[in-house]
């Protein structure tokens, strides 16, 4: 079991190495990107992904040493005495968005015990000026402006629900997408696609989207962003993952993240 006073320490770890990620992203100023691309037409990386995870890293590091971390840019490294503790790192979600000067986009960090279960996580959106941040049966919150704010998901059954979603870099995934997206806006108005899952997840907890879903994130797209949902009272489901202790890949054909305000049967919706 994981005492209360350690879930409280890895949060106040996490929302420390998340401000350092934060941080890196703050300070461009007319700084050259450095872009490349990882693979896929629109992957894109860029100097600010590589520095802010290494602040990430360092951060973490520090006040953890025996922890494993796994991040988009460098993998999972391990301790030679792991603690049982991994970290799920993003430095920069919605790259593409940073790139274009689109202001969603944010460093997420989040920690997990040796069965998998997220403890906490913290999304810091520093164009946007939040802070999103959770721990395990302590609630979501919000920092903005000075205000705290505890999240408690979307309005059930408002009029007008907004779905949120994203597409995949590859074009079969895709094109399997969009022939799926009528039959998932069933019920819903609209569908937003902002290009951060992270945040997208985190605006279903502050009950700005009604929910989101998406298939083939990564882990690092949904670990912190999940939680927040979660802990805001939201139903969350998650791929299973080949390895919690190591982290790694999922089944890309399932589910990524899925997210509502207690309509379950919307889960359906999905082939999973």
């Amino acid at each position: 079991m994981n005492h209360p006073n350690l879930i409280a320490e890895l949060l106040a770890v996490a929302r420390q190495a998340a401000a350092a990620g934060a941080a890196v992203l703050a300070s461009r100023s007319g700084d050259a990107l450095d872009v490349s691309n990882k693979g896929d037409a629109g992957d894109w990386v860029t100097a600010f992904d590589v520095a802010a995870e290494n602040a990430v890293r360092q951060a973490i590091t520090a006040a953890r040493p025996q922890d494993t971390i796994t991040g988009e840019e460098h993998g999972t490294t391990r301790p030679a005495a792991p603690s049982g503790y991994r970290w799920s790192i993003d430095p920069l979600d919605g790259t593409t968005n940073f790139i274009r000067n689109i202001v969603y986009y944010a460093t997420s960090v989040a920690v997990a015990d040796s069965d998998g279960a997220w403890l906490a996580g913290v999304v810091n959106a520093p164009a946007l000026g939040r802070i999103y941040y959770a721990a395990r049966g302590h609630g979501a919150w919000l920092e903005e402006g000075g205000r705290l704010t505890r999240l408690q998901g979307p309005v059930a059954g408002r009029a007008g629900q907004i779905l949120a979603t994203g597409f995949s870099y590859d074009p079969g995934i895709r094109a399997e997408q969009a022939a799926l997206l009528g039959d998932l806006m069933d019920g819903f108005a609209d569908v937003r696609r902002l290009g951060s899952a992270a945040l997208d997840l985190c605006l279903v907890a502050d009950g700005t989207h009604d929910a989101f879903g998406e298939r083939g994130l990564n882990e690092h797209d949904y670990s912190a962003g999940a939680l927040i949902a979660e802990e805001a009272g939201c139903w969350v489901r998650r791929p299973r993952l080949n390895s919690p202790l190591d982290g790694g890949p999922t089944d890309a054909d399932r589910l990524a993240a899925w997210t509502c305000a207690g309509t379950l049967e919307l889960a359906g919706k999905f082939p999973l």
